[in-house]
C-alpha cells in the first residue's frame, strides 16, 4: 500500500508498451504502477515514476521488486515459472500464477491441456524427427492435400509475432528445421476464413468479464489491424467464443487478462494461441470500450469488481503503427499532418526506437460504419509509418 495515497501498489514485470499503457490506466485509479524494466530507455521507463532496473530471469531482483507491492503481474510471459512459484510460496500475490502461465509459455503443454479439456484445437503432435513430421503429414492426407503437406511447425517456447512458426512444404524443409535443434510441435494447416480473438478478465474471487469478439488481421505474422466487433460474426458463434474463453480462464486458473486467439473456419472456431496479459488484440479498448483492457487487468489482479466491457461505438478499428524506413519527415511532423487530416484519430506512440517492422504505436478510430472506420485507421497508421496517405 502506498502510504501517501492509501491505494495499492501494483508491480509489473517488464517495461514494454503494455506496461506503459497499464501505467496510464493506473493513474486514473490513483495509483502509480511499479515497473521492473531492463533499461531506463524502455517504453514504460520513460513515463512511470517508480522504475526498478533488473531482469525477469533474476530471482533476487524479482524478490526486491516485489517488496511493498500489493500484487505483481507481467507485461510478457517470459518469467521462469520456478521464479513465479517461489515468490508465491513466499507470500507474494503474483498473477497469473505459475500453474496458469505455463500454458502461455509452453505450446506443447498448452495443446495437451486444451485437448484434455475438450477445447477445439487443430490436429497436432509433438515431434523430434523429420520422419515424425512426415508421418504426421501423411495422416492429414485428403482430397484437399493428397500428400498432407504443408504442415505448420511451432517452437514449443519463445515464439511471438510470427517468430517460431514455420510452414513446411516437404520432407526436406522438415529436415532442415529439425537440424536446428528447436523443440517442436506440428499442426495441421487449418483452412481458415479469418482470425478472431477474445479477451476475458478473471479475478481471484472468480468474477469474469468478456469483451466482444474481434477480428485480427495478420501480415507477415504480425497483427496489423483489429476490428471490433468482428464483422458478420453470427451471434451464436460470438457467444460460443466468449464462453469458450471464460471456460478456459476458469479451468486454467487465470487471474488477470486472458487472450484467446482463434481460427474461424467458417463453421466454428479452433484455439490457436493463449496469452495471459494485456494483448495487442485489446488495444482498441482504450477508447473503444467502457473499460480498457489495461484498467481491467489492474482490477483483476487487485480483486476489484470487473468493469463494463461494451463497445463505446458501433465500429472500432485499431491499426498498428510499424516502423518504416529511415528518412523523411519526423514523427512529430507526421503527427501534425495526421491530426489536421483526421482530428478524430486517436494516436498512441510507445516511445520506442524506430526499426522497420517494429511496433512503435497504434491508432484507434471509432464510428458507425466499419468500412469507413477501417479506411481511416489504416490511412492514419500508414501516414505515421511512411509519411504519406
Amino acid at each position: 500500500m502506498d502510504t501517501r495515497t492509501g491505494l495499492p501498489v501494483v508491480g509489473m514485470v517488464g517495461g514494454g508498451q503494455l506496461a506503459r499503457m497499464t501505467h496510464q490506466a493506473a493513474i486514473a485509479l490513483g495509483q502509480s504502477l511499479r515497473v521492473l524494466a531492463e533499461s531506463p530507455d524502455d517504453s514504460a521507463s520513460l513515463v512511470a515514476a517508480d522504475v526498478h532496473i533488473g531482469t525477469h530471469t533474476d530471482l533476487a531482483a524479482l524478490r526486491e521488486f516485489a517488496k511493498g507491492c500489493d500484487a505483481v503481474t507481467f507485461d510478457h510471459e517470459h518469467v521462469p515459472t520456478a521464479h513465479i512459484a517461489a515468490l508465491a510460496a513466499e507470500g507474494v500475490k503474483i498473477y497469473p500464477g505459475a500453474n496458469a502461465i505455463l500454458y502461455a509459455q509452453d505450446k506443447r503443454q498448452m495443446r495437451e491441456r486444451l485437448s484434455a479439456l475438450g477445447a477445439p484445437v487443430p490436429r497436432w503432435r509433438p515431434v523430434t524427427t523429420a520422419a515424425e513430421i512426415a508421418d504426421f503429414a501423411a495422416g492429414l492426407a485428403g482430397a484437399d492435400s493428397p500428400a498432407g503437406w504443408p504442415v505448420v511447425a511451432k517452437a514449443v517456447r519463445g515464439g511471438y509475432d510470427g517468430r517460431g512458426v514455420w510452414m513446411l512444404d516437404d520432407l526436406a524443409a522438415a529436415e532442415a528445421l529439425v537440424a536446428t535443434g528447436t523443440e517442436l510441435i506440428v499442426e495441421e494447416r487449418v483452412p481458415l476464413r479469418r482470425e478472431l480473438a477474445v479477451l476475458v478478465a478473471r479475478s481471484p474471487f472468480g468474477q469474469v468479464a468478456a469483451y466482444p469478439v474481434v477480428e485480427t488481421v495478420q501480415r507477415d505474422g504480425i497483427c496489423v489491424e483489429v476490428l471490433a466487433p468482428a464483422p458478420d460474426l453470427p451471434e451464436a458463434l460470438a457467444v460460443g467464443a466468449q464462453q469458450l474463453a471464460i471456460d478456459l480462464a476458469n479451468a486454467l486458473g487465470v487471474v488477470g487478462l486472458l487472450a484467446v486467439e482463434l481460427f474461424d473456419t467458417g463453421t466454428g472456431v479452433l484455439v490457436n494461441e493463449l496469452a495471459m496479459r494485456p494483448h495487442n488484440s485489446g488495444h482498441w479498448t482504450i477508447e473503444g470500450a467502457r473499460t480498457s483492457q489495461f484498467e481491467q487487468h489492474l482490477r483483476a489482479v487487485l480483486d476489484y469488481p470487473m468493469g463494463e466491457t461494451s463497445l463505446a461505438a458501433p465500429a472500432v478499428v485499431m491499426a498498428n503503427v510499424l516502423g518504416g524506413e529511415p528518412g523523411g519527415m519526423s514523427i512529430d511532423e507526421r503527427l501534425h499532418h495526421l491530426f489536421a487530416a483526421d482530428p478524430g484519430a486517436r494516436v498512441h506512440l510507445y516511445g520506442k526506437q524506430v526499426r522497420p517492422g517494429r511496433k512503435i504505436g497504434h491508432v484507434t478510430v471509432l464510428g458507425d460504419d466499419m468500412a469507413q472506420v477501417r479506411v481511416r485507421a489504416v490511412r492514419a497508421a500508414r501516414w505515421l509509418q511512411e509519411g504519406r496517405q
